[in-house]
């Protein structure tokens, strides 16, 4: 048995660059070298597969109700209906929330982070040279970056024990633009 080896495609990042950009990545606008962390809610399936498991469901359920109409007993098919519809109201729900995220955009002398939630979206918006980073209360706890007067927490979507490391490299990015 002989085994072969090929180059991976892909060149591997630098050991100095893994180490300190865990969550950031740089952008690629040439007009504007800077960073930016993008954190997600952690959903297991998108809202538009959800329409797909829900209508999949749906044809089943009022199928199997129909079948059981023609039977004789039609309360199953009512049954089925209203069953459909709080499962529509819960999955909707789901749904409005499965986007959520928090973006963080350092790009010349601004940081601008940016918090959508549902429908809702919080933009606050900081001179990179004024700008502290610091836990909210405790270890584990949100971040909060504060500046000029204002303040706002981010790392919602992060573990709890990640959200120093995040903390690390927002400072590290500002210290290396002033």
């Amino acid at each position: 048995m002989t085994a072969t080896f090929a180059p991976s495609p892909w060149p591997a990042p630098s050991a100095a660059h893994r180490a300190v950009w865990r969550f950031g990545r740089a952008l690629e606008d040439r007009s504007s070298a800077g960073m930016q962390w993008v954190m997600r809610r952690n959903c297991s399936i998108t809202p538009r597969q959800l329409i797909g498991v829900y209508l999949s469901l749906c044809v089943l359920s009022l199928g199997i109700g129909g079948a059981f109409w023609f039977a004789g007993a039609p309360t199953v098919l009512a049954f089925a209906g209203l069953e459909l519809l709080l499962l529509g109201l819960a999955l909707t729900l789901y749904a409005r929330h499965a986007t959520d995220c928090e973006t963080i955009t350092l790009s010349g002398r601004d940081l601008a982070i940016e918090h959508r939630c549902g429908q809702g979206v919080e933009r606050a918006s900081f001179r990179a040279e004024w700008v502290r980073v610091e836990p909210a209360s405790d270890d584990g706890s949100l971040v909060e970056v504060s500046g000029e007067g204002r303040h706002t927490r981010v790392g919602r979507y992060l573990r709890p024990e990640w959200r120093a490391q995040l903390a690390q490299e927002l400072r590290l990015a500002l210290r290396l633009r002033s």
